[in-house]
């Protein structure tokens, strides 16, 4: 990204508000000469979602080019060409759209940070750091900057159309007035964003549980298996927990005791939780924390605040000792390997060891 304002905070809900702008701009009919449109979009799953959409942007378009990591785009018209990019490179974690004629520009470019804000669902409270415009010298930068970027990857006839088009915009000057119309859209999103996150009943809780503890259908939305979602972005922390009592434990005394101590637990696994994490219970005894964006250390630090805020409950329940194993893993896969730290906490408890980490190949191994 170019040298200018800092680049701001945008989450990737913001992202898409942003990109169907500028794509409904560039299908728009008007009489400013030929277009181009460059877009990243990271992920396959991300361009599939907006296959036809770019379909009839490549029709009207001088050059459309689509770039994915690690995946060819499918078969695109005449005029749209599609663009690998290398998982390590710098542009793999950058989400990006522009659009150019010789008297119009708009330009979304951000870089993911692999962090995330508490949302709707965990795809739309992915966190990146960018800037969008709606001034055609800025989207005049970043055509130069992506083709010089993308060029050695792309055939002739693209670079000749992209080239004919930074030709005719560098012989006319921008529009007045650029500044006056951002302005305006400006205020548009910032209060359509702000009415979405004031809207009654955004990010709920169940009433009668501590704050992020969730049911598994709401966590199955939450994290994007009935959506859009993607491999090789956002690293989620999953945290698998067993509680149980140890072998000749005293008897609990009736019902009320017993549920009791149930909701004293749950408030100790729900205790380090931040507001963007969740947690579920999966059977009377078996818990899963969801923690995006923690490294292998943080997670492991979590599971350690966990076991000792379980063991902490000993002081207000002196004749009951709960037996707590967990299994550790930070991912970046989707769906997330739920059934894999499952697998890994029933061996910590079979085996006695308190804290296990899963491996990507889902090999349990003791931590301590």
């Amino acid at each position: 990204m170019h040298d200018g304002p800092a680049p701001e905070l945008l989450t990737k809900r913001s992202l898409v508000t942003v990109s169907h702008a500028i794509e409904r701009s560039a299908l728009a009919t008007a009489e400013d000469g030929p277009l181009v449109v460059i877009a990243l979009f990271q992920r396959m799953p991300y361009f599939l979602r907006e296959r036809e959409r770019y379909a009839r942007i490549a029709a009207g378009a001088a050059v459309t080019v689509v770039g994915l990591v690690g995946q060819t785009p499918p078969e695109l018209p005449a005029g749209a060409y599609p663009v690998t990019l290398d998982g390590t490179e710098e542009l793999a974690r950058e989400w990006s759209v522009v659009a150019l004629t010789p008297r119009f520009g708009a330009s979304l470019v951000a870089r993911d940070r692999r962090e995330a804000v508490p949302a709707d669902t965990l795809e739309q409270g992915r966190l990146f750091a960018g800037r969008w415009g709606f001034r055609r010298d800025e989207a005049l930068h970043e055509v130069i900057r992506l083709r010089t970027q993308l060029g050695d990857r792309l055939p002739p006839a693209a670079l000749t159309a992209v080239d004919q088009v930074l030709h005719r915009v560098r012989d006319l000057p921008a529009t007045p007035g650029e500044s006056r119309a951002e302005a305006a859209l400006r205020l548009m999103a910032d209060r359509a964003e702000r009415a979405h996150r004031n809207a009654p009943g955004r990010h709920a809780e169940p009433v009668d549980g501590p704050p992020g503890l969730v049911d598994e259908p709401t966590l199955r939305r939450w994290t994007g298996m009935d959506g859009v979602t993607a491999a090789g972005t956002l690293p989620v922390a999953l945290i698998g927990v067993r509680v149980g009592e140890p072998a000749g434990a005293p008897e609990r005394f009736g019902r009320r005791s017993a549920a009791r101590e149930a909701q004293a637990v749950i408030a100790a696994l729900t205790a380090p939780l931040r507001p963007v994490d969740r947690a579920v219970r999966l059977t009377p005894d078996e818990y899963l924390l969801v923690l995006p964006a923690l490294t292998r250390e943080e997670a492991l630090a979590v599971a350690g605040q966990v076991h000792d805020c379980v063991a902490g409950l000993a002081r207000s329940y002196p004749f009951v000792s709960f037996a707590v194993h967990t299994a550790v893993t930070v991912t970046d896969r989707r769906p997330l390997p739920v059934a894999e730290v499952r697998h890994a906490v029933e061996w910590a408890a079979r085996e006695g060891v308190p804290v296990a980490t899963v491996a990507r190949e889902t090999v349990a191994t003791a931590a301590h």
